[in-house]
């Protein structure tokens, strides 16, 4: 049985696109009176994205970092059929079914390292969790990071695992180093790292993983274009997490020497 309990949620009201994000993720009401930022199956990553958001959402979570909470939706067709702008209509079309939401934090900044201090130990966990997941989306340009409450939250994930793209060469990904963490945002503030490392590797341990994977809905799992079944899918997730962590000491050489 799931200790982590991700509640299913209908939308209710689409309220209004968020133009900075390439997907156009939106904010939305659902059925239990909250706004949520929605992420779209239908965008341009698709379901794969969500996939992404979702692991590195609960990873984040288990090694102690703040994410907002994340909620499957239910988004129904009927959405579509009032929308007057035809890109936003076709991305509702084409997102009928189960989507991924986080809360939305009202009154959160975006996170800037020029204004915003933030705690070494903490910056050392994303750097080196981005590390793990090959999340190439935390820079200077984008940081995906928002300031909430005095606090650093982690959002946005759906950049990382990469090689979920074309699971024909996902081995290779196995042995693979980051080395763009030398872009990461909160690298120069990554000052922890060694500590950092010990836990995360004492919070994800293997029943962990196991327990974040299956919460990936099998829908998602579900793509003609894939070599691979769900389960095998969800083998390789779990297989490339444990590889990464296995290697943590040379990760955390390598952002070393890129700081």
């Amino acid at each position: 049985m799931n200790s982590i309990d991700i509640r299913t949620v209908d939308v209710v009201q689409y309220i209004k696109p968020l133009r900075e994000g390439g997907s156009l993720p939106a904010i939305v009401k659902a059925d239990d009176g909250f706004l949520y930022v929605l992420k779209f199956r239908g965008a341009g990553q698709g379901k794969k994205a969500l996939i992404a958001e979702l692991i590195g959402g609960e990873l984040a979570r288990a090694i102690g970092l703040k994410v907002p909470e994340l909620v499957f939706m239910n988004l129904d067709d009927s959405f579509s059929k009032t929308e007057p702008d035809e890109e936003v209509q076709d991305l509702l079309k084409f997102s009928v079914g189960l989507n991924l939401g986080l809360h939305f934090l009202s009154s959160a900044i975006t996170y800037d390292p020029l204004v915003s201090k933030v705690d070494a130990l903490i910056a050392s966990k994303v750097v080196l969790l981005d590390s793990i997941m090959s999340n190439i989306d935390r820079t200077a340009k984008n940081t995906n990071l928002l300031q909430w409450n005095n606090e650093l939250w982690v959002i946005d994930n759906g950049a990382s695992f990469y090689f979920h793209h074309n699971w024909e060469t996902w081995k290779n990904h196995l042995t693979r180093t980051f080395p763009l963490i030398k872009d990461h945002v909160l690298l120069e503030f990554a000052i922890k790292l060694k500590e950092a490392a010990l836990v995360i590797k004492s919070s994800l341990n293997t029943d962990k993983i196991a327990e974040i994977i299956a919460l990936i809905p099998e829908e998602w799992l579900l793509d003609e274009a894939d070599d691979l079944n769900p389960d095998e899918i969800r083998a390789a997730y779990i297989e490339y997490i444990n590889a990464k962590l296995a290697m943590i000491d040379t990760l955390v050489k390598e952002s070393e020497n890129a700081r």
